[in-house]
């Protein structure tokens, strides 16, 4: 097992939103960040913005072969991992610049298209797993590693049978509930990995202006890295925690299954 003198990072999705603003946070606090975007160029562009601890690497979650030559370079460079953070994900497969109306109008299980849900899981869900089986290897040769996922409160099955959750009606079949998937994979893996050097936390950026929803969110994309950027670099929270914004969870940012 290697020792992790240098704390290394890869945040997938990291050229924009969130994941770029996490990855800006952990390069300034020391780690050599992998900043992974589906184009090379743009993740080039990202790492010019963010400075000399970052580092471009071409990832799609999607893509077997991508994933394992991420692998393979990071393998190759460090030998270890100590920070996964999945933040990659969409919100629909239709065309650019739909409104956040016309998504959730679109993804109702009454009507959504099975093809639709197929193409958002396989990144949000089913890609978002294997990038983290595929990292694995990596995080165990660290003394101690933490896969960080992106997930959001939507996802939440305790929230969302509130009737009195403001937020409820845009819980549909294919974005919420890809999240809700992916909280009880991420679940079932930090009660897997309970007794190994790696520890698995879930957090909510909360209702952010990103391109998930055609940046049509209430809070700016700083103020909804907040809570992710802490999680990122907090080292001693428990493992299998699933936080949310300061102003939306309970006690401890915790946020109900």
């Amino acid at each position: 097992m290697d020792t992790d003198k240098k704390k290394v990072a890869l945040v997938t999705g990291a050229n924009t939103g969130v994941g770029f603003q996490v990855a800006k946070a952990l390069a300034n606090d020391g780690y050599t960040v992998y900043v992974a975007a589906r184009d090379i160029q743009k993740g080039e562009a990202a790492v010019y913005k963010i400075g000399s601890n970052a580092k471009a690497i071409q990832l799609d979650i999607t893509d077997t072969e991508s994933i394992i030559a991420a692998v393979a370079k990071i393998h190759d460079e460090f030998g270890y991992l100590t920070l996964l953070v999945n933040n990659a994900a969409i919100s629909h497969a239709g065309k650019p610049g739909c409104t956040m109306e016309e998504i959730l109008a679109a993804q109702k299980p009454s009507i959504a298209s099975i093809g639709e849900m197929r193409t958002v899981w396989d990144t949000n869900v089913f890609g978002t797993l294997a990038v983290t089986q595929a990292f694995l290897p990596l995080l165990h040769n660290a003394a101690s590693a933490r896969i960080v996922t992106v997930s959001s409160a939507l996802g939440s099955l305790n929230l969302n049978a509130n009737p009195h959750n403001p937020y409820r009606a845009a819980f549909d079949a294919v974005y919420g509930a890809s999240k809700t998937a992916l909280n009880g994979i991420f679940l079932s893996l930090a009660i897997e990995l309970e007794s190994t050097n790696i520890k698995v936390h879930l957090v909510s950026p909360g209702f952010t202006a990103t391109a998930l929803n055609n940046f049509q969110g209430t809070d700016t994309v700083e103020h909804g890295s907040l809570e992710p950027i802490r999680v990122a670099l907090a080292e001693g929270l428990p493992n299998g925690s699933f936080t949310g914004p300061a102003d939306f969870a309970g006690e401890g940012n915790a946020l109900p299954w």
